[in-house]
């Protein structure tokens, strides 16, 4: 963090998003798509369905149509309007404060939820999403692919003060620096700069299979 800290000090989002609801569906929509599709299409989706009661209510059809850019488009209609539906039922259309009640709506998983509990809210949260998991592991601060364990063992060696710092910085270093195919140790690009402290080796192209 001492390295790559001031290398990135833009921690906004990259969602456009006015309100917790929006960043709320906007995480939701970014499943498995760039964030740059879901800002193409959340303008629109915004528009015309502003808050929960009006999305609890919108036409499936019409819903599978405006996200249908950002693929799986039938289950992510299916889930934000069902979430709007629950947070219209059962938190008065506000979205919830607490990670217990966040992961109750519908395709909100840890990751979604602790991007709302820190953007939104200012909690400390660790952000496990697919650049954080790559860059934890290359690191060698993890051997473990699956979400929650990530989050436990960076918890148990990040000060909880700086999780939020840790899981942003990570994230851009992982977008810009450590990318999936093509890192810059790869590609032969200006220097990483934690180089040194890296467990990856670019020579092996995959991982040995699981047993």
């Amino acid at each position: 963090m001492e390295i790559l800290n001031p290398l990135f000090p833009d921690r906004k989002p990259l969602l456009d998003f006015q309100n917790p609801f929006q960043l709320l569906i906007a995480t939701v929509l970014a499943a498995q798509c760039t964030d740059a599709a879901v800002n193409s299409v959340t303008p629109k989706l915004f528009e015309n369905f502003p808050d929960p009661a009006s999305l609890a209510d919108a036409p499936l059809a019409e819903l599978e149509t405006i996200v249908h850019p950002l693929g799986f488009f039938h289950a992510k209609a299916h889930n934000i309007r069902a979430l709007s539906k629950q947070l219209a039922s059962n938190f008065s259309g506000e979205v919830p404060e607490t990670m217990e009640e966040l992961l109750t709506l519908p395709g909100v998983g840890r990751k979604t939820a602790s991007v709302i509990l820190s953007v939104c809210f200012g909690k400390n949260a660790i952000i496990v999403d697919t650049h954080f998991a790559r860059v934890t592991n290359r690191l060698g601060l993890t051997a473990s692919e699956r979400p929650e364990v990530i989050e436990e063992h960076i918890a148990a060696i990040a000060p909880e003060d700086e999780w939020n710092a840790v899981s942003l910085v990570l994230n851009r270093f992982g977008r810009s620096f450590c990318r999936a195919k093509k890192p810059v140790c790869v590609q032969g690009e200006s220097g990483c700069p934690v180089r040194d402290l890296c467990r990856f080796d670019p020579d092996v192209k995959t991982r040995p299979r699981k047993k």
